[in-house]
């Protein structure tokens, strides 16, 4: 395929065919609904001759992200994607591959957690993981999600970065509905992400040595300020990313960490991320043009500073939470609120669980910013208690 290709393709799919672009080395996943066909896509393609990559069948979530740590540590290119209780499951292990400083990348088909069971879309598995020192990044459409997959790979290994990137996207609302996506050519990918040249380990028999060794009192504090440095230099790795991929195919997501839609004369502001944006774009479009949206894409790191500048002197802004913290406030309120402490910023739950957010929920949001309700307690809309 010398030219792009628009193809109409699931969510899942565009996950699947970004990582055959990028032509990875080691794939290692377990199933679990909503993304399982994202691993059954890279399958059929090493099993076509279409990616010549290993695919380890593991029997956990557990066991895959060890597995692509192990992998990753001899310096090859790695991937896997999980979601819900099968992200839960990686939790410990999770620490272990930022903390190692290596380079993975995972998609992340945001779905709830159980009790009671749910397969449908909220972020609650991605934010309980938000401290974990993974790079988060969230995708609003299918094409965002292929981009972003390319994207996160150039991101992880910068040398001043080296921390995992999981690419967060909404299940079944994106991973399972059919959209128009532009599949750029395999050699214009590979010329975009490069070689993939380990900086500072290789697990060589030739040449041993250790990876994660114990680090005492007199070591260990060190370790996690170089991983919060690193943290803090990806923000401007991601946007140096962003711009580079624009020029070079076309399409930019805000500057990488933001997306700031309808907001330079905007009264009120709409703070939300992943396909709910789609949504508020909509009503701002067709009733409410005094409104703004600010799309966050990169959760962690958070652009808590870049917020905080465009929500200044609004008549009210309000964030939308796909997941709570459970006796305080909503994370992403909390994440804004942080650094706009200064400004009025309410707060609501909508859509746990995979119940739709729709434009009236959208409406009912704007009308908690404009009565200023929500900024002690979080506002739950459309729930029936």
């Amino acid at each position: 395929m010398s030219e792009s290709e628009v193809r109409v393709i699931n969510g899942n799919y565009a996950a699947a065919e970004a990582v055959r672009l990028v032509d990875v080395d080691v794939i290692a996943a377990y199933p679990i609904t909503p993304q399982t066909p994202v691993v059954e896509y890279l399958s059929e393609f090493i099993a076509n001759g279409e990616l010549d990559a290993e695919f380890i069948h593991v029997e956990s979530e557990h066991s895959a992200i060890s597995a692509v740590i192990g992998a990753s540590a001899t310096g090859v290119r790695v991937f896997t994607a999980t979601a819900s209780q099968g992200l839960a499951l990686m939790h410990e292990v999770l620490f272990i591959a930022s903390g190692m400083r290596l380079p993975i990348v995972m998609a992340v088909a945001n779905r709830a957690l159980s009790a009671p069971i749910n397969i449908w879309c909220d972020h609650s598995d991605a934010m309980a993981q938000r401290d974990a020192c993974w790079i988060q990044l969230y995708c609003e459409s299918n094409q965002e999600i292929l981009d972003t997959i390319i994207q996160a790979y150039r991101i992880a290994e910068h040398e001043d970065v080296l921390l995992p990137v999981m690419v967060c996207f909404d299940g079944f609302t994106l991973s399972h509905t059919l959209e128009p996506v532009e599949i750029p050519p395999k050699e214009k990918v590979q010329e975009f992400v490069g070689e993939f040249e380990p900086t500072h380990c290789r697990l060589d028999p030739e040449e041993p040595m250790t990876l994660g060794p114990v680090g005492g009192p007199d070591c260990y504090m060190e370790f996690k300020k170089m991983q919060d440095e690193a943290m803090k230099e990806a923000e401007r790795v991601i946007g140096e990313v962003n711009r580079e991929f624009a020029d070079e195919f076309g399409r930019s997501y805000g500057n990488g960490l933001v997306e700031e839609y309808n907001t330079e004369d905007a009264d009120y502001i709409v703070i939300a991320m992943g396909s709910v944006c789609g949504t508020v774009k909509h009503v701002i479009d067709e009733e409410r043009p005094d409104v703004g949206l600010i799309r966050v894409k990169s959760y962690r790191p958070f652009p808590g500073e870049q917020i905080a500048e465009i929500i200044q002197d609004r008549e009210g802004v309000v964030t939308i939470d796909r997941a709570h913290s459970y006796g305080a406030m909503p994370p992403l309120w909390t994440d804004v609120k942080a650094h706009a402490p200064d400004v009025e910023i309410s707060s609501t739950i909508a859509g746990l669980g995979g119940r739709d957010i729709r434009p009236e929920d959208v409406l009912k949001a704007i009308e908690v910013a404009e009565k200023g309700k929500g900024t002690d307690e979080p506002v739950w809309i459309n729930v029936n208690a």
